[in-house]
C-alpha cells in the first residue's frame, strides 16, 4: 500500500466528496478521477486517515456508530434520539464536547443534508461555516471547533443555553419533532 501526504485544504476537499459513510479515500479519488471504483464491503468500511490519504485501498473492520449505519439509508433521518450513544456522550468533556458530539451524530446520520445548518445564523453572528477562518472572520472570539471530521465548523463560545438553542434549530432543520428536540438539547 502506498501513502501520499496532502495539505489540509486538499484533504477537506477530498473528504467533502464522500458519498457514503466508510467510503475510502482511494474510492473517492478514483470516482473523482473517473477510474474504476473498488466496491466497499457494507460491514467493513475503510475510513479516510489523516494526515495521509491511501492511494490503494484495503478494507479493514471498523465498528460503526448507530448513526453511521443509518446514514446508508436513502431516506433523511429525523429521529436522532436513538442514535446518540449515551455512554459516549457521557465521556465527552463539558458542554462543548457534548454539543460537538451530538452535532457529529447528526452529521453522520445525514451528511448530504447537513449543509443546511449553514443557514442557521444569529442576528449579528455566524454559527456554522465550512472553515475555521470564516468563523474567525465573523467573530474573533468565536472559538471555532470542527464537527467531527465533517468539514463543518461551529462557534463554541456561547453559553450552554445558546448551544441548546443552536442545536434545537439544527434538529428543526431535519424535521425532528419538538419533544425529541427538547430531550436531545437537554443532554448538552
Amino acid at each position: 500500500m502506498k501513502y501520499i501526504e496532502v495539505d489540509e485544504e486538499l484533504y477537506r476537499h477530498i473528504a467533502s466528496k464522500t458519498e457514503q459513510i466508510g467510503e475510502s479515500a482511494s474510492d473517492i479519488l478514483r470516482r473523482i478521477l473517473g477510474l474504476q471504483v473498488n466496491s466497499v464491503v457494507e460491514d467493513a468500511p475503510e475510513e479516510i486517515s489523516h494526515p495521509s490519504l491511501e492511494v490503494e485501498s484495503k478494507p479493514e473492520k471498523v465498528v460503526q456508530k448507530p448513526a453511521a449505519k443509518l446514514a446508508k439509508l436513502a431516506k433523511p433521518v429525523s429521529n436522532f434520539s436513538t442514535l446518540i450513544d449515551a455512554e459516549l456522550l457521557a465521556n465527552q468533556k463539558g458542554a462543548v464536547g457534548r454539543f460537538l458530539f451530538i452535532l457529529d451524530t447528526v452529521y453522520l446520520a445525514s451528511p448530504k443534508q447537513f449543509e443546511q445548518v449553514l443557514q442557521i445564523q444569529g442576528r449579528d453572528r455566524l454559527y456554522f461555516a465550512t472553515s475555521k477562518d470564516a468563523l474567525l472572520k465573523a467573530s474573533k472570539s468565536a472559538n471555532p471547533k470542527e464537527i467531527g471530521q465533517s468539514g463543518f465548523w461551529v462557534t463554541t463560545n456561547n453559553n450552554t443555553a445558546k448551544k441548546r438553542t443552536i442545536l434545537s434549530e439544527v434538529l428543526m432543520q431535519f424535521g425532528t419533532d419538538e419533544a425529541q428536540i427538547s430531550e436531545i438539547a437537554a443532554k448538552i
